[in-house]
């Protein structure tokens, strides 16, 4: 059809015995059974019936696609203004657009017949749902295809990736949050032979002369904190210093040899591994990002170090934020004794469920910042006790802000003074291996442990120190340069594990 300017219906050209053309957007979907849209002659009826205006109902009698059919001429007779371009009832195409009556500019009025009822724009809400398909014509418009549905193993497959998906990751949330079964954290952690047995016999005694130390007792129960690859375990206990009576959390690691019955009757070095900055209420080295565990495994495989026992307690008795207190590893008048807790119930609690050496020998500190202070400051001061050191990047002197008021008891805790001592004592020999970053934030600390190796090292007092290049303030930097030199240097004279 056409449209003249002032948008008046213009009847299309039509040669006798030819089908109009179809539009692009033209084809009729949906046709119901029985109602007409060509003549016989293979054209569409021309006009209206007798006796209607000219310009009945645009579409009149042609429902709405799918829809219902109101208001229908008898069968056989032509639709009164029926448009061969497959407009509805109500003026409009297939597709919502204006029917041949509607132009841009202008809308026609509205016609009525007698036997139609309804309103011309009737509310879609209140059309009538289309009429069953009873299987006499295509059910879909024509060219459409009907949509395809997933087959049943495909559908099948779909759902079962997708429970396995949301099982994957509800594990992995259980696991992150310690959640049974998909942890073992929590449970029983068991470390050989302690007294009266663990396993099912007596526990291995050890020769009348021998140098190993079998567990005193009483067992603590310790619970799993964290799963090597290598299935040895790190286990953690709260525990009440018998000197010190500070309570606080002590995490302990036994490298696989310490479970192989060839060492059964084998007593193993210890270490005591402090962290730096609050060390409360976690020690850093208790987790396994670091690396520590695996590396002293690693390290005596290659033989550059002892088959170490880890001992990992808090380091303060608090946070030290936000005003940068912390204790020194010290006995500091009227604060927690954090120098007890090192170096007296800290060792009581290894021999009290390990088997140990009972010499020096077996005996270690390790530390980073304010952690490797206060390994210097345990071997200085007790050297009967402790025969190693590994300090990494530590405080040479000690500057808790709680020390005022207590000269005395500081100079007590002053590594330089206590080295002076020891050097006029003569002994007993201490090993003291340095690892610095020429990096490190406090630009201070390479030269305070140049200047302490450079007039310290004579006597019994014995030191290696190596400078990391590129090195910063943090474990990250020390623990794998630990391998590099520090703790060959003090595993060449360690024991262990010895009978």
């Amino acid at each position: 059809m056409s449209y003249e300017p002032d948008g008046q219906y213009q009847p299309p050209y039509r040669p006798e015995g030819q089908y109009p053309q179809q539009p692009p957007n033209g084809q009729q979907q949906g046709r119901q059974q029985g109602q007409p849209q060509y003549s016989p002659q293979g054209r569409p009826p021309q006009g209206p019936p007798q006796g209607q205006p000219p310009y009945g109902r645009p579409g009149y009698g042609q429902p709405q696609q799918g829809g219902p059919q109101q208001g229908r001429p008898p069968q056989g007779q032509s639709p009164y203004g029926q448009s061969p371009y497959g407009q509805d009832q109500y003026g409009q195409d297939q597709y919502g657009q204006p029917g041949a009556f509607d132009s841009p500019t202008r809308r026609q009025p509205d016609y009525e017949r007698p036997d139609y009822q309804q309103p011309y724009e009737q509310p879609r809400h209140q059309q009538q749902p289309p009429p069953p398909y009873d299987g006499s014509g295509p059910p879909y418009g024509h060219g459409e295809e009907p949509p395809r549905r997933k087959s049943k193993a495909k559908r099948w497959i779909i759902a079962g990736v997708s429970v396995l998906a949301l099982a994957g990751i509800a594990a992995g949330a259980m696991s992150y949050f310690e959640i049974p079964p998909f942890t073992d954290k929590g449970k029983a952690v068991s470390f050989g032979d302690t007294p009266g047995g663990d396993k099912g016999g007596p526990a291995a005694k050890p020769a009348p002369n021998s140098k190993m130390s079998m567990p005193t007792g009483p067992k603590t129960e310790f619970k799993n904190a964290s799963t090597l690859s290598d299935g040895t375990q790190i286990g953690v206990a709260t525990i009440t210093g018998k000197k010190s009576g500070f309570t606080g959390k002590v995490w302990v690691w036994a490298p696989k040899e310490y479970n192989d019955p060839k060492y059964a009757k084998s007593g193993f070095p210890v270490m005591i591994a402090l962290p730096g900055g609050a060390g409360y209420p976690i020690n850093y080295w208790m987790g396994t990002d670091l690396k520590l565990q695996s590396s002293i495994s690693q390290w005596y495989s290659e033989g550059k170090g002892k088959p170490f026992i880890l001992a990992m307690p808090v380091l303060n008795p608090q946070p030290d934020e936000p005003k940068a207190i912390y204790w020194d590893g010290s006995d500091i008048p009227g604060q927690p004794k954090m120098g007890t807790w090192l170096t007296d119930d800290v060792p009581d609690l290894m021999r009290e469920n390990f088997r140990t050496i009972k010499s020096r020998d077996g005996w270690a500190f390790m530390g980073s910042s304010t952690g490797g202070f206060s390994s210097l400051k345990a071997v200085l001061k007790y050297p009967e006790k402790f025969k190693a050191a590994i300090c990494s990047g530590p405080d040479i002197v000690p500057d808790s802000p709680l020390w005022t008021g207590h000269e005395k008891e500081k100079a007590e805790n002053n590594p330089e003074l206590l080295a002076k001592q020891l050097i006029d004592k003569k002994g007993p020999d201490v090993y003291l291996a340095f690892q610095v970053g020429d990096n490190e934030s406090n630009k201070k600390t390479l030269p305070d442990v140049q200047k302490f190796v450079a007039t310290y090292t004579k006597g019994p007092i014995h030191t290696s120190l190596r400078v990391i290049p590129g090195g910063q303030h943090n474990a990250k930097t020390y623990v794998p340069n630990m391998g590099l030199g520090p703790m060959e240097f003090i595993s060449k004279v360690m024991e262990g594990p010895v009978e």
